[in-house]
């Protein structure tokens, strides 16, 4: 498919019904953790991997703008052959999931699929938690939304979760600070701050894709006892699951093993940036992605599902 059949169809409102790639969203780089480990576990399936880098952070956006922001992304992802996309984003699961699911959806197509990240990792947590206390690393946006304290309360009632803001661990990550003094202070800043508020936390979510990129010096720095729970495992599994669980999808995706990248900043940028994630080098294209969103439902819900 051409760049131009496919922001034909986004305009027009045709899709096309052939089977397509699995679609990942990110708002930026963290995406690419997910990705990797979903590649790792099911390496037969096409992928197209979007980051919306010249609009990050969405962490600090309004529910309102990520939605509306997501909602283009969803959308071009779709116009490209994709019936199934994965919000790689905590924020975009947390702030905009549950209103794409439950209102457009069932007028872009009912039968694509959007499904998030969080769910996922909020089913595993009883498994792992001695204490019944955990704490949630995560950015200030998805902290605010409160959506692993929903999601977890849905599925753990007994689980106290205290979550913790950690706002310049993405900055140092993406410039390539992971290994500086800075993220050793900030990262002790925020564990010690986290047990603080609930010194009998034995388990903590990383509830940003871009945190696994810090699991050595979090491990360095947080006490043996508590033990730390990247996303990326626990979302391919489930992703896995639910492909088997719904064939009539899974018959929808293509299988040819490759992969491709599209970004919304420099390519070049892009491809420097993504070798952080991936350890591997990637040839990004740039894609520009809709400004005439709908109109913006004043009553979002914070919400995420997961079918």
């Amino acid at each position: 498919m051409t760049k131009e059949e496919e922001v034909r169809r986004v305009h027009d409102g045709t899709l096309p019904t052939q089977p397509g790639p699995i679609g990942v969203f990110d708002s930026g780089y963290g995406g690419l953790t997910i990705l990797s480990r979903i590649q790792r576990l099911m390496p037969g399936y096409d992928y197209l991997y979007l980051g919306d880098n010249a609009r990050a952070p969405y962490g600090t956006r309004s529910f309102e703008v990520v939605y509306e922001f997501t909602l283009q992304a969803v959308r071009r992802l779709f116009g490209m052959g994709c019936h199934l996309v994965i919000l790689a984003c905590n924020t975009a699961s947390a702030k905009a999931l549950r209103t794409i699911q439950q209102t457009d959806l069932p007028h872009i197509d009912p039968s694509r699929r959007v499904l998030g990240i969080i769910r996922p990792t909020a089913e595993c947590i009883g498994n792992i938690t001695q204490t019944r206390h955990i704490g949630i690393f995560a950015t200030p946006g998805t902290i605010r939304s409160r959506t692993y304290e929903i999601e977890i309360a849905k599925l753990h009632p007994d689980i106290h979760v205290t979550g913790q803001a950690c706002p310049m661990w993405v900055p140092l990550i993406e410039n390539g600070e992971c290994d500086g003094p800075g993220a050793d202070y900030f990262v002790q800043k925020y564990i010690d701050q986290l047990l603080h508020c609930d010194p009998d936390i034995d388990a903590v979510i990383l509830g940003c894709t871009h945190y696994p990129l810090l699991l050595e010096k979090l491990q360095r720095y947080a006490p043996s006892h508590v033990r730390l729970v990247p996303q990326g495992d626990y979302v391919a599994h489930s992703l896995q699951d639910y492909l088997h669980r719904h064939p009539d999808m899974e018959c929808r995706i293509t299988r040819g093993g490759t992969t491709r990248y599209f970004t919304t900043e420099h390519p070049g940028t892009f491809d420097e940036k993504a070798t952080l994630f991936l350890g591997r080098n990637v040839q990004a294209e740039r894609i520009l992605l809709d400004p005439a969103a709908p109109d913006v439902s004043p009553s979002l819900s914070p919400a995420p599902l997961f079918p």
